[in-house]
């Protein structure tokens, strides 16, 4: 099969800086320690960046022990008694629009993104810091035109990050060096005491939240899409959405991400090469990963759902959604998504355009996610638009 050649699609850009936090602020002193262990490339001109990550660190570390302190009996006690939510689907897919719109039912709960990045020491900190802080995060994500903010939902795969440095997530350090974290997308090739710090550390988070709301819990982190088998093992009773979407799209938006947030989140000079190919690789294994393993979901726990639809008919696919896995509160859901409705379909995405000799490639190499999932090439099209 042909390579993509890797500047033949140029994304238009819209950008919003990510202010003056990066994913690595919210490591603690050992995680931030054992980063800088693997030795990954750092360049002269990231040491303000590198610097402003040890002193945080080292007040991350401050606040998690005296949380520890002050919570740790409390937190160790809970128990998690309702089946969770995950929804799956690769990077770019539409699975925070999904994410969002879950948010409107009350009677479940999400990680946000300060309890992401804090997870050591939020249920301590959050009433207070997260206020104080809030003029510092930007309206709206660095890759496209999403409202962010430390109340908005979150990938909980950061807070994995931050703790274990046991996630795909690695790769914001470790820029071109696939090897560094490809075996932790599925977790199959994990160690033992890798895995063992992976599930201690999902566990903490989500008896945390229960914690604060013992509700279900709606994780979303297209990084789980990989680990089906994994979760079932955790909880057997969860369920799952999976969404997909046009691969044309997921590529051109997936590239636009990928570059944006090396940017955003480097500790050294941002390595963008191999990003095209890097990105195919992980779209594959992600697609091939889910088909061969979404079997073991019991019947009634699982319901799949084509991004397009969604986007088209938010509220129709939603009710379908809460029919075919049967969570209970679509009453309370529907006139909350009907508010907001005006804003969903007037919402703008990126524009990007592929050269037909890209999308050529990319339908040769991709073809059996086409077939899979009903998409046409659209071969016979010249300068195809597609979304962000």
């Amino acid at each position: 099969m042909s390579k993509p050649a890797e500047s033949a699609s140029a994304p238009a850009k819209k950008r919003t800086a990510q202010g003056v936090f990066c994913a690595w602020h919210g490591a603690t002193w050992g995680v931030w320690r054992a980063l800088l262990a693997q030795e990954p490339a750092l360049s002269p001109d990231y040491r303000l960046r590198r610097f402003s990550i040890s002193m945080t660190a080292l007040s991350n570390s401050f606040w998690a022990m005296l949380e520890r302190a002050i919570y740790g009996a409390r937190v160790a006690r809970v128990k998690i008694e309702h089946p969770p939510v995950f929804i799956l689907g690769h990077w770019r897919s539409g699975t925070t629009l999904l994410h969002n719109l879950m948010m409107l039912d009350k009677t479940l709960t999400y990680p946000n993104l300060y309890q992401t990045l804090f997870l050591p020491h939020f249920l301590l900190t959050e009433s207070v810091l997260a206020p104080l802080t809030q003029p510092l995060i930007p309206k709206t994500r660095p890759m496209d035109n999403v409202e962010t903010g430390w109340k908005m939902p979150q990938e909980d795969e950061l807070a994995l990050l931050l703790t274990t440095l046991v996630s795909p997530y690695l790769m914001l350090a470790h820029q071109g060096n696939r090897a560094r974290y490809e075996r932790f997308f599925d977790l199959t090739d994990c160690t033992a005491e890798e895995l063992a710090a992976w599930k201690e550390s999902f566990l903490l988070m989500a008896r945390k939240l229960t914690y604060l709301q013992n509700k279900s819990i709606v994780f979303k982190s297209p990084s789980h899409t990989y680990r089906v088998p994994l979760f079932l093992e955790m909880f057997p009773d969860a369920k799952f959405i999976y969404i997909y979407r046009d691969p044309y799209a997921v590529y051109s938006s997936s590239v636009h991400l990928r570059r944006t947030i090396f940017e955003e989140n480097a500790i050294s000079r941002p390595n963008h090469v191999g990003t095209e190919e890097d990105m195919l690789l992980t779209y594959e294994h992600a697609i091939r990963r889910y088909e061969s393993t979404k079997h073991l979901i019991p019947a009634g726990n699982l319901v799949e759902v084509r991004f397009e639809d969604l986007e088209a008919d938010p509220l129709g696919k939603m009710r379908e959604i809460y029919s075919a896995i049967n969570l209970p509160n679509w009453a309370g859901l529907e006139p909350e998504i009907q508010k907001i409705l005006p804003d969903l379909l007037n919402y703008k995405k990126n524009a990007f355009r592929m050269d037909p000799k890209l999308k050529a490639a990319l339908y040769e190499r991709l073809k059996f996610a086409f077939d899979l999932y009903g998409y046409p090439s659209r071969l016979d099209e010249v300068a195809t638009p597609s979304g962000g």
